[in-house]
């Protein structure tokens, strides 16, 4: 039981003790500042219910004062980030009833979603417009997530120690704290950290290319200055709109690296190792329309292969 803790406390105060007890130094600070975001809205929400209050009615009511404001996906996501601390303080006997059980989940009609990928064309067509120097540069930055599928982070950690040019092959074994205050950290997850095989003219670009660096350190960050995704965003938006292609983010060559593997035939698995991917599962649900798209071409496929036995 947490110190102190008693049914009369408020709901808010637990959870922020909760957090600290079971979170602080145990997840990365982007899931953490997820935990501290979802207790600012508690104190809006119900800044004045005990624990002793919590329960069914109460709690439901607290996601569709919440699902007001927010899509159904990040509704439930919040009420997964709660779930955990009101389960222990069940079994501590702080509050009667499990009230998560049974939680209807409601939000606002998603906002129309922008493009994630690119097709062939457009990727070859964008690829064309990057400006290409003879040193490093964003437009470099650009081509490698696009060929490689990496993370923007885990890009940003690259060191010329990185790469194995005598076997095609990037190791990911960090990222970069760009939301922080710079400096290597552990990767996603332990999954992440893996070798990405490369094509040979990348092979070859980036050998010239970081053959004069110092080996560890990172090669798109300069003097340590701080780096913005939005920065990377409006460099790549400029050029898809040159290229005139659909608009889309650094991640979205993530998305556009994994879909054009898929549609090549690739496995789900190996496209699962590539990214990083904690689980297939996680692969599966991402790329579900990609999945669905491909198994209506194997009906295709499997008809005909079966009406040739006529």
């Amino acid at each position: 039981m947490l110190s102190k803790t008693k049914p009369d406390d408020l709901f808010s105060d637990y959870y922020a003790q909760w957090i600290k007890v079971y979170k602080e130094g145990a997840v990365r600070k982007v899931t953490m500042d997820k935990y501290l975001m979802t207790h600012s809205w508690l104190e809006k929400l119900i800044p004045n219910l005990k624990l002793c209050e919590l329960n069914r009615i109460t709690y439901q009511q607290m996601l569709n004062d919440y699902a007001r404001y927010h899509e159904r996906q990040t509704t439930m996501d919040f009420h997964h980030q709660l779930k955990g601390a009101i389960q222990d303080a069940v079994d501590d006997g702080l509050v009667e009833r499990d009230p998560t059980r049974k939680a209807i989940i409601k939000g606002k009609q998603p906002c129309p979603k922008k493009t994630k990928y690119l097709n062939q064309y457009e990727l070859h067509t964008l690829i064309k417009s990057l400006n290409l120097k003879d040193e490093i540069n964003w437009d470099w930055f650009i081509l490698l997530i696009a060929k490689t599928g990496m993370r923007f982070s885990e890009a940003l950690a690259l060191t010329p120690r990185d790469f194995d040019f005598a076997h095609q092959s990037l190791s990911i074994s960090k990222t970069w704290d760009y939301k922080g205050n710079g400096g290597f950290q552990p990767t996603k997850n332990k999954s992440s950290v893996r070798k990405i095989q490369m094509d040979w003219q990348t092979v070859i670009q980036f050998s010239e290319l970081v053959k004069n660096l110092p080996a560890d350190n990172p090669i798109f960050i300069k003097n340590n200055r701080e780096v913005y995704n939005s920065t990377v965003n409006d460099i790549l938006e400029r050029h898809c709109k040159k290229a005139k292609i659909p608009v889309i983010s650094v991640h979205g060559l993530r998305h556009t690296h994994a879909s054009l593997l898929l549609f090549a035939g690739v496995s789900i698995a190996s496209v699962a190792r590539r990214l990083g991917h904690a689980s297939i599962t996680t692969t599966q649900k991402t790329y579900i329309h990609i999945i669905q798209e491909l198994e209506n071409q194997d009906v295709d496929l499997v008809m005909r292969s079966l009406s040739g036995l006529s």
